[in-house]
């Protein structure tokens, strides 16, 4: 039964409930105190040992009640498993020309035909199967058979099925495991030796055989829901992370909002903790001298050199000109998902006249003000001197030394005078410059580029085209800002 509640406890991890193996064994122990006669009592038990709030008890409950659920049958699927038609020796024709021919025969009447033929049909000896599988089908219960076929699936690990073109697959591993190769020998062999016997056996397993492979697909489908829903799912994540923001298409935007929320979700509980850092084994002796002069001297209380840690005050400026629109969403939903350890965030949008937006994004919701912004902002002409001058006018007093400004765009001028020395002064004036660049390193000096006009004028430039990039680059913000 253990390996049982592991496994478990897989499809909670893949329902994004967190169990660590501390839970998992109080949960195993949790098993041995209640036992498993109670259903009821069991999911309750396990739900307030593995499930900690409200919304992972929902998750809870739902993946109970799909992981130790089985088929119910009636026992009128049990009689018409063991009901015999026409169609089960209709493999071959001789004996449906026999069957014709004895009611032919008898008196030449229909109902002469069909009592000798049931005679004749009561006469045959009754063969029993000599394979494994054949005699679980022949003889066992859908209950014997529905155990077996669990644990021919745990054998081949049906667990870690991930896309839903893997369900055949798996249907054949578990029917190969459960003796499906002695099963089909068994047949063919009965199908040659030519008696009616064997041959009435012979369809009788195959229509059981059926009836199996349409069972383990129908398990194997539970299994993909149970397990693979979330680990497609979680695929799908990792695979919109490093996909390149420019190649999304507009229906991927939702997937990728959310994906964005639990990124930022995650930076928050890392850094929404007390924001002080204590350098241990770095002796603040003035502190320690001070503190402990009430002892003559003794050195009772330690005092160690800290740094604070302060939120950082940041500036982000983002070009929403055509081909780097994608990139500037997404940011800008990055850093308003993260407004709990970011709350002095103003932003920026330009083609070429410069334009703040922070009270768009706080009085609406976040895709009205995306929009609104991208239709305000994003029709003209990219001109980078243009946006540095209007920040120059406008933005210039409020830079301080604890202000981090990030600018996000390809730096394609369309020719234009750069201005290159308000960069710079933003540089002096700051306490960081960090210019985020969608395009290749390889491509920064091509044609209408200006990164090698602006890349001295920033403490930090990087490539950052996917989800991926944009979580470091901001992770390491969070780190470094003091």
């Amino acid at each position: 039964m253990d390996r049982t509640l592991v496994d478990f406890v897989k499809a909670l991890r893949s329902a994004e409930i967190k169990v660590s193996p501390a839970e998992t064994l109080d949960a195993m122990e949790c098993m041995d105190i209640v036992g498993y006669d109670d259903r009821e009592f069991l999911k309750n038990s396990l739900s307030m040992v593995l499930s900690k709030n409200p919304e992972e008890k929902e998750s809870f409950d739902i993946c109970f009640d799909k992981f130790f659920t089985f088929d119910k049958f009636t026992p009128s699927e049990s009689a018409d498993a063991d009901e015999m038609s026409d169609d089960d020796m209709g493999d071959d024709g001789d004996f449906d020309n026999k069957s014709s021919g004895n009611q032919s025969g008898k008196g030449g009447g229909q109902g002469g035909g069909q009592a000798g033929g049931e005679s004749e049909l009561a006469d045959i000896p009754e063969m029993q199967p000599t394979s494994e599988l054949g005699k679980l089908l022949v003889n066992g219960s859908r209950t014997d058979r529905m155990i077996k076929i669990a644990e021919a699936g745990r054998a081949v690990e049906v667990n870690q099925i991930v896309v839903f073109t893997q369900k055949g697959l798996y249907t054949r591993k578990i029917m190969d495991h459960m003796g499906l190769k002695g099963l089909q020998e068994e047949i063919s062999e009965l199908q040659g030796h030519g008696g009616l016997p064997q041959k009435m056996l012979s369809g009788k397993l195959k229509r059981h055989r059926d009836q199996l492979r349409e069972q383990v697909r129908d398990y194997v489908e539970k299994q993909f829901f149970l397990h693979a829903d979330e680990s497609g799912k979680q695929l799908r994540e990792e695979l919109l992370k490093k996909v390149k923001l420019s190649n999304l298409e507009k229906r991927n935007f939702k997937d990728v909002q959310e994906v964005v929320f639990k990124m930022a979700k995650k930076l928050i509980a890392i850094h929404s903790k007390r924001r002080k850092t204590y350098k241990r084994g770095q002796l603040d002796v003035r502190k320690t001298l001070r503190h402990n002069m009430q002892y003559d001297g003794m050195f009772f209380d330690i005092k160690w050199k800290s740094s604070k840690v302060d939120r950082p005050k940041v500036m982000c400026i983002c070009d929403v000109s055509g081909s780097v629109s994608n990139y500037s969403r997404f940011l800008l939903m990055f850093l308003y998902s993260l407004a709990e350890i970011i709350p002095k965030v103003r932003s920026f949008a330009f083609s070429s006249d410069l334009g703040e937006v922070t009270s768009l994004f706080q009085h609406s919701n976040l895709e009205d003000a995306m929009s609104k912004t991208m239709r305000d902002y994003g029709n003209g002409s990219t001109d980078y001197g243009r946006m540095l001058q209007d920040f120059k006018n406008h933005c210039m007093d409020d830079v301080n030394n604890k202000t981090t400004i990030i600018i996000l765009g390809d730096a394609r001028n369309n020719y234009g005078d750069p201005k290159s020395e308000i960069l710079r002064e933003m540089y002096d004036k700051a306490k960081r410059v960090i210019w985020l660049n969608p395009e290749p390193r390889s491509s920064w000096t091509v044609g209408d580029a200006e990164m090698k006009k602006y890349a001295p004028c920033c403490h930090q430039t990087e490539v950052c085209n996917s989800l991926v990039h944009l979580e470091r680059v901001v992770s390491n913000l969070l780190k470094t800002t003091a």
